[in-house]
């Protein structure tokens, strides 16, 4: 029983992930034909988050009315914490992006892998093996090599990184701690967190936007095209938002980071396959060191939780020793302290 719980877990956890995969690198394909200048020209990344989190919020809306998901109780004060570290880093994002260089933008995201690991350290203790160590490594290592071109760093820019890097690493450690604290599964959480998140980005997404690129969503001309590329966006968030709640509670913060950035080689892959994207032979090399430090960072995880299931199993008593424990001390002779004479 025990191995056909394992394996279907095992089935789940690679579902989740997939899941993931294919809506993120499908939601990004379609942000890039409905937001760059030679497809639709939506200028409005804040307000299309909004959007997202607004379907994501009537999906949880739905899902409760029908009975699918039950509704827990999560602290108002926690949601309203969460959505300000959320909403922080998706604005902080878009402003890195603004501001910075390409390459330096792709610098800051990989090092949020380091820095999930330090704040995962510092708040809930988490130890990493050498193996895991090495392997993080590797990963960012090859993901640099394929993805950072120029590197200019700028005042402004560079605290917006900063700011957008801790933000979500601090918002990807929120979601899997909330959901062990309340015992909350992951589409419940984001039933919650949705609607908070929605409104604070509808309200002040427009506002942001006209700050980053000058241009009022008021005056933007809604076609049929751009209007079905958004619905399709949103459709795709709700399923990425969906996979990267259920990834964080399966695995962690870490994990999710290290192994998403095989969405960053799919991307590239895509593009060079759709939008004829230059894909040179140091693109080609990084992403092969990128794949070989996830497959080496999996091994290295599925071997540490092996270590621990033994360690675990060596430290407990099978019900084999406790019954012959048991059998040992019924069948024990009791001495009698005072005349040293068996009772037996």
């Amino acid at each position: 029983m025990a191995e056909v719980a394992e394996k279907k877990s095992a089935v789940s956890d690679v579902g989740a992930w997939g899941m993931n995969v294919v809506s993120s690198v499908g939601l990004i394909m379609a942000n890039k034909q409905l937001m760059s200048p030679s497809g639709y020209a939506f200028a409005f990344a804040t307000t299309l988050t909004g959007f997202h989190f607004a379907v994501t919020a009537f999906v949880g809306f739905v899902s409760n009315a029908s009975g699918y998901s039950a509704s827990k109780h999560v602290p108002l004060w926690e949601l309203l914490w969460f959505s300000i570290v959320a909403n922080t880093s998706i604005t902080g994002m878009n402003l890195s992006l603004m501001l910075n260089s390409v390459g330096f933008y792709q610098i800051s995201k990989l090092s949020m892998i380091p820095v999930v690991c330090v704040m995962e350290w510092i708040l809930h203790s988490k130890h990493y093996s050498r193996e895991v160590k090495m392997a993080v490594v590797v990963v960012v290592i090859g993901v640099g090599v394929c993805t950072v071109t120029d590197v200019k760093v700028n005042a402004k820019g560079f605290i917006c990184a900063c700011v957008a890097v801790l933000s979500t690493s601090l918002q990807q450690i929120t979601i899997g701690s909330l959901q062990k604290k309340y015992s909350i599964s992951s589409f419940e959480l984001l039933s919650k967190t949705a609607p908070v998140q929605a409104a604070s980005l509808l309200l002040l997404g427009p506002f942001i936007d006209y700050y980053l690129n000058g241009k009022s969503i008021v005056n933007y001309n809604f076609t049929s095209g751009p209007i079905i590329f958004i619905l399709l966006s949103c459709s795709l968030a709700v399923f990425c938002n969906i996979s990267q709640y259920l990834c964080i509670g399966r695995f962690s913060a870490t994990s999710f980071q290290v192994l998403g950035h095989m969405k960053t080689v799919c991307v590239l892959l895509l593009g060079w396959i759709l939008f004829d994207s230059t894909l040179t032979v140091k693109n080609i090399l990084g992403m092969i060191l990128a794949v070989v430090g996830m497959v080496v960072y999996s091994w290295a995880i599925e071997a540490e939780k092996a270590r621990q299931k033994a360690v675990m199993t060596k430290t407990s008593l099978t019900e084999e020793e406790i019954r012959l424990i048991k059998e040992g001390v019924e069948t024990k002779p009791l001495k009698d302290v005072e005349l040293g004479e068996n009772k037996a």
